[in-house]
């Protein structure tokens, strides 16, 4: 590929000429924003281990009252990004949020979307929207953009989970901004009651709900059954993968950020072709270990790793005699969106 010109090439006089009008010439840095054959993701291959985390959560929680945080949370970084930039890829932003015993965290709404993927303890709930929805291990549960949400607590353990946001993405377009508001009144229905059975929408008087977000709570318990129920009937599919999907369209759950979740039979070795979006990893339940380029993460139950888009990723479940799954999250909605998704083997 031919060399191009370099900054230093040009008269310095030039280059002062040009920033006085706030141009810059595009050659010397082309091959920088327009890489030859696929992209150079500042996206790393990264594991954010439970087991270490935990304790500095826990520590969080004693040494920041819900007044001074609002929302406790510990983001996972990618070092690529920079820690302060609080990515763990280009459009995904990852944290762990603590909640205590008898702690309510403040109802907002906000521009960026949100997922919780609830990853340990009992006794909380999240309302969306006036839906009151209780967090279980594994549970996904949808803040999207614009609805109001809070948290409460009135269990006797802390309650650990996984934040997933588009927040990136947002705030580089310079539309990210939150509003506070008063606790919401909780309303009767639940969408993971109404919703709860694949193919069966409910229609009364032949209608539909006209609800951009008519389901908010993906229980686990659900999920995992439809992995074992697929898992069984048809023994020779290579892949056991759900995703989450609004029931009423067939569409992604929300429209930026992707949720899928898997389920590795004992033993299973899984290939995943790579693909243009970055992916998040969180093992639910099991043991997995991830080869991402040259980097293995061997996952125990709660951890999380992070993979680059354009790269294959390989799962292993090292159980012998157990399932093991995985929730993932990736940036494919948006990627399909913007006309840049791409497989490529």
């Amino acid at each position: 590929m031919q060399e191009l010109g370099r900054l230093e090439d040009l008269p310095a006089e030039y280059v002062d000429a040009l920033r006085a009008q706030n141009l810059v010439p595009l050659w010397p840095s082309l091959r920088a924003v327009l890489p030859p054959g696929q992209p150079r993701p500042n996206t790393r291959p990264i594991c954010w281990p439970y087991a270490a985390l935990r304790p500095l959560l826990m520590r969080a929680g004693e040494l920041t009252p819900m007044e001074k945080a609002e929302r406790r949370v510990l983001v996972l970084a990618n070092p690529g990004h920079g820690l302060d930039n609080m990515k763990a890829s280009a459009a995904m932003y990852l944290g762990m949020q603590l909640l205590l015993p008898g702690e309510w965290a403040p109802s907002h709404r906000h521009t960026p979307n949100a997922v919780r993927m609830v990853v340990e303890g009992e006794g909380a709930w999240t309302t969306v929207d006036g839906e009151k929805c209780p967090m279980s291990r594994g549970d996904l549960i949808l803040t999207p953009t614009g609805l109001w949400h809070e948290h409460g607590h009135d269990g006797t353990e802390p309650v650990v989970w996984l934040d997933v946001l588009d927040l990136p993405l947002v705030y580089y377009m310079e539309t990210s901004y939150a509003i506070e508001g008063q606790r919401q009144t909780q309303r009767p229905g639940r969408g993971d009651q109404a919703y709860a059975r694949g193919g069966l929408v409910p229609t009364p008087v032949f209608g539909r709900s006209g609800n951009a977000y008519p389901m908010l709570r993906y229980p686990w318990a659900e999920a995992r059954a439809a992995l074992a129920a697929l898992a069984a009937d048809q023994p020779a599919l290579e892949a056991v993968q759900i995703t989450y999907v609004n029931p009423e369209t067939g569409a992604d759950a929300e429209n930026i950020l992707g949720f899928h979740a898997l389920m590795l039979r004992p033993g299973q070795t899984l290939r995943l072709p790579a693909r243009s979006p970055a992916q998040v990893f969180h093992l639910i339940e099991g043991a997995v270990a991830v080869e991402i380029e040259a980097h293995t993460f061997t996952l125990q139950a709660a951890d999380t790793c992070c993979a680059p888009g354009y790269t294959a990723v390989t799962l292993h479940n090292t159980l012998a005699d157990a399932p093991s799954c995985v929730f993932i999250a990736d940036e494919s909605p948006l990627h399909r969106k913007l006309g840049v998704y791409e497989v490529r083997n």
